[in-house]
């Protein structure tokens, strides 16, 4: 998230795609319906019409996997009819950027490609460079293998009669989106948009956001207020998890998990370590060795050295190409191929794709740890219906966690506002916090390491470990601190100190850090997540920035990238809501993206300081599946081609392989129906929590599936009635739920139906209803790997026989 929750309220268009913010992230919506208040226009685009259509100005259904067709048709739009801001494209974008002679697309591939690897050679999509290593520019934007002119070519196929042809959008509602949004690019006024899983669980899904990005930089909506490309979030730790390294491919601070190949630091280093020629490019990821190092230090405190490699060579390290994601974890799992492990807060015998087959994988283990509040369908998969409990062989503990409510602890929302939450009550019976548990389980195993030895003790008896968990410890442990009496620009600091920020991060091992972003957040003032301070200044106030009320990363910065909010004189783009001014000789506003004055100084820095050449990316050849975002079709969709192109889906998609993992063919008759998946209000996240909570349950009680009554009437299927819902790999059944929020799609010539279903129920709730996610399939997108649960083929048909629901 680009910007934060307040922020919306100052967009002039409010563009909500792949997202029922209203229902599942009310707190965005109470600021875009501030926004409205104030005079924006509000759109919303999705499959079905829900409570955030209802409140909007327009809703725009599409087929689910479109998402491309129609921003890209807007792209075309914006240049065709020269919407675009052509000194922020020209100054602050790679628009200008010559490309190498390798690059090509021909008939839906990108130039390089690998049939037999399904994989790119990225070198083939360079830049071209001078005899200084720096990217040749031409700032008319008028050479034909400059970035702008081959976006131009790229997206010219993208009309609105084959974009409507696709999306099944009419052109009337196509128009009418492209004219609104387009007129955001104007000086003074501010476009968001605001998305969320619908983005992003497709196998395009980070082409997806992408594209969104490439129409904010051509509209200069990146930086500004009311702009962005804000991530609506699910849960509101998802923005701390990840920053924290929930992710496999990640260490803390979205460093790069290093490789087997990468044996000493100074490899992993020159792999890692982008390099730029260009002296106004900040580079910020240039300060990687620093934030590395000190991470090391943090980990491995008085062991780490500069002769050990700072203890580098104790790190866990992923074998290159090879996918350790959840997907293909559970499929090495149903292989046989892993013996056990623990899951933390987490159900995917529920949440994952293909539910059948994780089940069976889970069955394989022979032992499993699961921490949980409740019960679920993971702790309890051994005795799940039709199973015998007695022919399992997995041996499961259940390590009973405690609530949110019952602990200490921080979380970042998606605006990347550290909160402090503090305990209300202690934990019920012998349940624990996550923390905890791990500190003392880890505590057991170094016990066990120390009397025993191993194969490999270092890493396990070096590492710095508490003796009890302690939030707000670790909280500082975050910060970082320094690891010696040190002297820093004149001023003396103490060994133990906290470092300020992550500028005093440094990679001679004289500084400790567990998260570099975190750096800040708690210094000599305290744990600033703590803050609930709304002073401002006057000109903060005009936007709503409250830079007192907790700390937001990077630095308490509230809006990234805001230096390309200003002119190159320093000038806010937009008067009435500027973010930050060069006022004598120094900015002021909102921390500034780096303290250099403005680009038309000497001393000027390109504003997008976290891409090695500084600019926003129009093109990015740093994606696996393409440096432009192309329309390809979901794994399994309900046309045999489509007029983009002849490739019909993404030909870099990943995917687990074995029998269990089986696709509809293109247009397959025996599966004739799109399905979607959305989340319900009632029904947190996957429904642990809320099923075990009585009223909640009462309000949304059973799986069902929406249709609509052109559907119901084909099928002969009333609304209310219990019917069987199929998919290539399973089937459950559900409550048909008739109605006008779901309309067919006229898509290349003929009707396609879409039905819609909760992810939130499941066998552990007796009467519900099982998981949605046994229809879905383990594929994913190429770049994060994240599964595609927004589409997929099915079957519909009226229930002979019900055992999994009450009716």
């Amino acid at each position: 998230m680009t910007n934060h929750w307040i922020d919306i309220k100052n967009a002039d268009v409010i563009l909500i795609m792949g997202s029922n913010a209203a229902e599942h992230h009310p707190i965005s919506f109470k600021w875009v319906l501030k926004a409205k208040d104030a005079g924006a226009t509000v759109i919303h685009i999705d499959p079905k019409f829900s409570r955030t259509s209802a409140r909007s100005d327009m809703h725009v259904p599409l087929r689910s996997g479109t998402d491309i067709p129609l921003l890209g048709g807007m792209v075309r739009y914006i240049l065709e009819k020269e919407k675009f801001n052509r000194e922020y494209v020209a100054e602050y974008t790679n628009a200008s950027f010559i490309v190498g002679e390798g690059y090509d697309f021909k008939n839906g591939l990108f130039s390089g490609f690998d049939p037999s690897a399904k994989k790119y050679d990225q070198k083939k999509w360079v830049f071209t460079v001078d005899e200084n290593g720096v990217p040749k520019r031409d700032k008319t934007l008028n050479h034909p293998r400059c970035v702008f002119q081959l976006m131009k070519k790229h997206y010219q196929r993208y009309t609105p009669k084959k974009v409507s042809a696709v999306t099944g959008v009419s052109g009337e509602n196509l128009l009418k989106v492209y004219e609104i949004y387009a007129a955001t690019g104007a000086p003074g006024k501010a476009g968001t948009m605001m998305y969320a899983l619908g983005w992003t669980q497709h196998t395009v899904g980070v082409q997806n956001i992408r594209l969104g990005a490439i129409v904010q930089l051509l509209l200069g909506n990146m930086g500004v207020a009311g702009g962005g490309i804000n991530a609506l979030r699910g849960e509101p730790n998802v923005q701390g998890s990840t920053d924290h390294c929930i992710l496999w491919n990640t260490l803390p601070g979205y460093l790069p998990l290093p490789t087997s190949d990468q044996t000493t630091l100074e490899k992993y280093l020159r792999a890692n370590t982008p390099q730029t020629h260009d002296p106004k490019s900040v580079n910020w990821w240039s300060n990687k060795p620093k934030y590395v190092v000190s991470l090391l230090k943090g980990w491995m405190g008085e062991a780490a050295t500069s002769e050990n490699g700072f203890g580098y060579g104790w790190l866990p390290k992923a074998d290159p190409g090879v996918d350790y994601s959840v997907i293909f974890l559970l499929d090495r799992m149903y292989k046989g191929q892993i013996k056990g492990g623990f899951i933390l807060g987490h159900n995917p015998a529920q949440s994952m794709p293909n539910s059948n087959k994780v089940r069976k994988a889970l069955d394989k283990l022979d032992w499993l740890a699961v921490a949980e509040i409740h019960n679920s369908e993971t702790t309890d998969f051994w005795r799940r219906p039709g199973v015998d409990p007695k022919k399992i062989q997995t041996e499961v503990f259940l390590l009973p966690s405690c609530q949110r409510g019952e602990k200490d602890g921080s979380i970042t929302n998606s605006g990347r506002w550290l909160m402090w939450h503090a305990k209300g009550i202690e934990p019920m019976g012998r349940s624990r916090s996550m923390g905890s548990m791990v500190v003392d389980i880890f505590k057991r195993v170094r016990a066990l390491y120390a009397k025993e030895s191993g194969a490999f003790p270092d890493p396990i008896l070096k590492m710095v470990w508490p003796e009890v968990y302690d939030a707000d410890g670790v909280a500082k442990r975050i910060n970082g601190a320094y690891t010696r009496d040190m002297t820093v620009k004149g001023k003396q600091y103490k060994k133990g100190e906290q470092v300020e920020s992550f500028l005093f991060l440094r990679d001679d091992g004289s500084t400790s850090s567990l998260n570099w972003l975190y750096a800040g957040s708690y210094g000599s003032a305290g744990n600033l997540a703590r803050r609930r301070d709304l002073a401002q200044t006057s000109m903060q106030a005009r936007i709503g920035l409250f830079p007192n009320f907790s700390w937001a990363w990077p630095v308490n910065r509230r809006i990234l990238y805001n230096r390309a909010s200003v002119d190159p004189n320093g000038k806010p783009f937009n008067a009435a809501k500027p973010v930050i001014a060069w006022e004598n000789d120094k900015w002021v506003g909102d921390v500034p993206d780096g303290p250099a004055p403005p680009m038309a100084s000497p001393r000027g820095k390109y504003p997008f300081i976290m891409q090695m050449q500084g600019m926003g990316q129009l093109y990015g050849p740093g994606r696996v599946d393409g440096p432009f975002p192309e329309h390809y079709e979901p794994a399994e969709t309900p046309v045999r081609s489509h007029p983009f192109s002849a490739q019909l889906s993404n030909p870099c998609m990943k995917g687990a392989q074995s029998d269990m993992d089986v696709l509809a063919k293109p247009g397959d008759p025996r599966f004739p129906f799109v399905l979607t998946t959305y989340g319900v209000a009632e029904q947190w996240c996957g429904g642990v929590d809320t099923r075990n909570t009585a009223l909640l349950l009462e309000t949304e009680p059973q799986l069902y599936v929406e249709m609509s009554p052109e559907l119901a009437r084909l099928r002969g299927i009333g609304n209310g009635e219990p019917v069987v819902v199929e998919s290539a790999r399973g089937r459950v059944e559900a409550i048909a739920m008739v109605t006008v929020r779901l309309t067919p799609f006229t898509v290349l010539g003929k009707t396609v139906h879409l039905v819609g279903m909760p992810f939130c129920f499941g066998w552990t709730t007796p009467g519900a209803g099982d998981a949605t996610n046994r229809l879905s399939a383990s594929v994913c997108d190429p770049n994060v790997s994240i599964p595609e649960y927004k589409a997929c083929l099915v079957d519909v048909r009226k229930a002979q026989k019900v055992t999994e629901l009450h009716v």
